[in-house]
């Protein structure tokens, strides 16, 4: 009985506070060549996410809140594959600051897994975006996917800096809930039920997401010369000053949400030595019953 009870509770918000913290060490310490490989494979994970999104969206005969709900279920699948398979994501790693908050990891350490990070996952999202193009996907459903691509760029590079900060900031406060909840769990199954509803609450929502947009404004500037669109959609901020300046707004407004609005509440509360309370004998005996559930790097 008491087996049971320990391999179907899910971790305490305060165990998952020293996960977080002993995941962020780890992935400071991880080699370059190990980090830069998952890098890309985040980013890509990130662009089959918004590919499935881009499919859903596409159905014109679909209603607004149906296609955004949808859209957001879908796109979930990029932060499964990257907290199941293993993979380093620029955002999610945005809670790395609480092992930095801990003097746990310095903030060298920290700014050279985010820029590692961060540039290889561009290359993945737009390996992936370059790759979708040379494959003819926006074709299908008689080009209206292409199309779709191209007005989610434009609308995109669009935003005024304000307005992309902020939803920067929105996004990644539930990204990195979504892998705060994902901790918590001891199966495949946990992780996922975890991930999807914060994800696609930030989708169905319409908030900025780095890395996603790495993949979505560079396919939409490939795709804008062949693609019929309406006269309403305007394309002229649509291009690579365009998803320059997106970037920058939407990058910052990403680290202020998950770096301060959830890593560093959540160190004030469960790790601050002068707040943060002693662990109860369950879950101390949870801590150190559970070697198979220790975190690794590349969650």
């Amino acid at each position: 009985m008491a087996y049971l009870q320990l391999g179907l509770d899910a971790y305490s918000p305060r165990e998952i506070s020293e996960k977080i913290q002993s995941v962020g060490v780890a992935k400071a310490r991880l080699p370059f060549v190990q980090t830069a490989i998952l890098g890309v494979l985040a980013g890509a994970f990130i662009g089959l996410g918004a590919l499935y999104f881009t499919l859903v969206v596409s159905d014109s005969t679909l209603g607004f809140a149906v296609t955004r709900v949808l859209g957001g279920l879908v796109f979930s699948l990029g932060l499964i594959l990257v907290s199941v398979a293993g993979a380093e994501l620029f955002t999610g790693n945005n809670l790395m600051v609480m092992a930095w908050a801990d003097r746990k990891i310095t903030a060298a350490e920290l700014l050279r897994n985010w820029t590692v990070v961060y540039v290889a996952n561009a290359i993945g999202a737009v390996g992936l975006a370059v790759t979708v193009y040379l494959a003819h996907h926006g074709s299908m459903n008689g080009g209206a996917v292409g199309a779709a691509y191209v007005k989610i760029a434009a609308a995109k590079t669009a935003l005024p800096f304000g307005e992309a900060f902020f939803k920067g900031v929105l996004c990644n406060v539930l990204v990195c809930l979504a892998v705060w909840l994902a901790m918590a769990g001891h199966t495949v199954v946990d992780k996922i039920v975890a991930i999807v509803f914060p994800v696609s609450a930030f989708v169905a929502a319409g908030f900025e997401h780095s890395i996603a947009n790495m993949y979505f404004i560079p396919l939409g500037v490939l795709l804008a010369d062949s693609v019929t669109l309406p006269a309403t959609v305007n394309v002229a901020s649509l291009g690579w000053a365009g998803l320059a300046s997106n970037l920058v707004a939407v990058t910052l407004g990403n680290i202020v949400g998950g770096s301060g609005m959830v890593a560093l509440v959540y160190y004030v509360v469960y790790r601050r030595p002068a707040l943060a309370e002693p662990r109860s004998g369950a879950e101390r005996t949870r801590a150190t019953d559970s070697p198979a559930d220790t975190a690794k790097p590349g969650e």
